[in-house]
Formats: C-alpha cells, sequence, structure tokens
C-alpha cells in the first residue's frame, strides 16, 4: 500500500520533491517506492529528465485506475469513522458569491442539525477535477449533468436587469430599448448573458454596448452599485440588495438556459458527511 500511495502522490503532482512534502517523507523514499513499484510491475511508469519526472503513457493511466481505487478506499474509511462519531468531514467547492451570498448565511441551520460535521468551503470558478483536488462535491453552474457524475439540480437561474438606485432614477419607465443603450457589464464565465437577453427582446444586437468584465458576480454588484453600469444577475443573488431598495430591477427576471447542480463523483454517493449536506441542501431548496 505505501508503494501506491508514493505512486499516486507523485503522479498527481509529477513531481517526487511535492509528494514527499505530503507523505511526509523524503524525496529519495519516494522515488525508491516508486522504482519498487515499477520493479514488481515490469513497467515503467515515469519518464525521468533531469530532475523532473513525467507520467509515461501507461503511467497516467494506472494514476486514474489507482486515484478512483483510493478514492473508494478513503470514502469507506471516512464512512466507518463517522459512523463510529457521528461526524464527519465534507470539503466542497462552491461558486464564490453563490457561496457567500446564498449558502453562507445557510449553514447555520446545518450545523444545528449537524454539530459534529464540519463542511470545508473552497471557492472555485473553474471546472473541477475531482481526480486531483481533493474536494468531495461541488455546487456549479450549467446547463446540463457533467459526465461521469452524479448532479442533483438545485436551481433554475433566472437573471435580473439590475442598477443603482440612483441611475434607476434617471427615468420614470424603463423600456428594454432604454435599458440596451446603457453600458452592460458582463462576468466572464458567462459572457454571452446580454446576447441571450437581447434576443429575448428582439432587440438588434449592434445596439449592445458592452462594459466592463469582472471576474466573480460580486465584483459586477459592486460595480453596478457604484454606477459603473447595468448588470445582468442571477435573482437569487442579488435578493437581499433587491429587498433594502439599494439595486433596483428593471425587468421581469429572465430565464437563462443554466441551473445551478451539486455534483460530486460516484465513489462519493455514500459518503456520510455528503448524505447528509445532500439532504440538507434539497430541503432547502
Amino acid at each position: 500500500m505505501s508503494l501506491l500511495l508514493a505512486f499516486e502522490a507523485a503522479a498527481r503532482h509529477e513531481s517526487y520533491t511535492r509528494a514527499a512534502v505530503e507523505l511526509s517523507l523524503t524525496q529519495s523514499a519516494v522515488s525508491r517506492q516508486v522504482q519498487a513499484l515499477e520493479q514488481q510491475l515490469g513497467l515503467t511508469l515515469f519518464r525521468r529528465e533531469g530532475r523532473q519526472v513525467q507520467l509515461t503513457d501507461v503511467g497516467r493511466l494506472y494514476q486514474r485506475e489507482m486515484s478512483e481505487a483510493l478514492g473508494r478506499i478513503r470514502s469507506a474509511t471516512l464512512q466507518a469513522m463517522a459512523y463510529q462519531s457521528g461526524g464527519g468531514t465534507l470539503r466542497l467547492a462552491t461558486l464564490p458569491t453563490f457561496g457567500s451570498k446564498w449558502l453562507l448565511p445557510r449553514l447555520h441551520d446545518f450545523y444545528k442539525t449537524h454539530p459534529g460535521m464540519l463542511v470545508h468551503i473552497n471557492s472555485r470558478i473553474d471546472a473541477i477535477d475531482f481526480e486531483t483536488s481533493g474536494i468531495d462535491a461541488a455546487i456549479v453552474v450549467g446547463t446540463r449533468d457533467l459526465p461521469g457524475l452524479i448532479s442533483h439540480r438545485l436551481h433554475a437561474e433566472e437573471l435580473m436587469v439590475i442598477v443603482s438606485a440612483h441611475v434607476a432614477d434617471t427615468h420614470a419607465i424603463w423600456t428594454p430599448t432604454l435599458i440596451a443603450e446603457q453600458r452592460l457589464l458582463t462576468v466572464a464565465n458567462n459572457p454571452n448573458v446580454w446576447g441571450d437577453w437581447f434576443s429575448h427582446h428582439h432587440l438588434p444586437h449592434r445596439m449592445m454596448r458592452l462594459g466592463a468584465s469582472f471576474e466573480l458576480t460580486s465584483h459586477l454588484i459592486q460595480a453596478v452599485r457604484a454606477g459603473i453600469g447595468m448588470g445582468l444577475v442571477p435573482r437569487i443573488l442579488v435578493a437581499e440588495e433587491l429587498a433594502s431598495g439599494e439595486l433596483i430591477s428593471l425587468d421581469l427576471p429572465f430565464a437563462s438556459q443554466r441551473n445551478y447542480y451539486l455534483t460530486y463523483p460516484p465513489r462519493n454517493e455514500m459518503l456520510p458527511s455528503l448524505q447528509a449536506f445532500r439532504a440538507w441542501l434539497l430541503e432547502q431548496i
């Protein structure tokens, strides 16, 4: 087992040095264990180029299968430990703004009913690699279920045109044509959202005046608040600002093609912490 763990860590990092740090071993110890495994298998798992190592094709194939097997062992171990202690840990990735605006304000309710469990939150925008990231589950947004993963649909994304209260007061009536003439702000991971809105209102795309683009929806909301432009954002992420009057919606909610999902690899399905969090989350929805 120690040979397999050394190989899996070295393969994930493609570095004996970083694998050694992770496993609290010396670099030479990791190297010896990988070489011993290669001798047992009769395979070359790494190419050695100077002080660097790279997986061979067969090494990459072996890593993929090995990571899944070790993941199942880890899941079984955590299930047994959680059964004994009544607790558990979940490593959850979530979209940053969804996490801060929707999930975290409600998470105290989860801890009330599951005081022995811990949910570690990781903010992620890009796609999650469950094989190398150490993440158990993720909340993502997309147009369909992700292949090879179990997905639970949480929210259908409804978008709203928002402006600051100061900007909203500059016109008594805001028509779609008037909105289309303003500076329109976007989020980098959904750059075509205004195009969909223009098509929905049968407006020519040549009218579009795109302004700044932001990596995070929370930054776009701050820019709208500051009067820099208009945003088209998910309704659930601005509920508080709309209720307080800090931001104003100028249009009826617009249904996008995207949904929010809780997703995870099948090997994690029976993880006790994930089972508890999944049940709680679906009740919230």
